[in-house]
């Protein structure tokens, strides 16, 4: 299937690929100690596993709603947690 018009490639600026690197407190984050960046990262990421599953499950019960506001949820963890590496 071919798309009409002008193929986009997506943007390889940070701060579009992760939203969350334009926002002020990200240095508060960045400044963590190494052990304290290392456990929030383990906690956000098991956050993000947790809301995949809600939403996977919210999606096959018709609940689109749910589903989506759960999906953000993965998201925005998995974007917090990139910014700890």
């Amino acid at each position: 299937m071919q798309r009409s018009g002008p193929t986009r490639l997506r943007s390889s600026h940070p701060h579009v690929r992760n939203p969350v690197l334009a926002l002020p407190s990200v240095a508060r984050l960045q400044s963590l100690s190494p052990a304290a960046r290392a456990e929030l990262r383990q906690l956000l990421l098991e956050l993000r596993g947790d809301a995949q599953v809600r939403a996977d499950d919210c999606w096959r019960r018709h609940k689109a709603p749910m589903a989506a506001y759960w999906k953000v949820v993965s998201v925005y963890a998995g974007h917090v947690a990139r910014v700890l590496r």
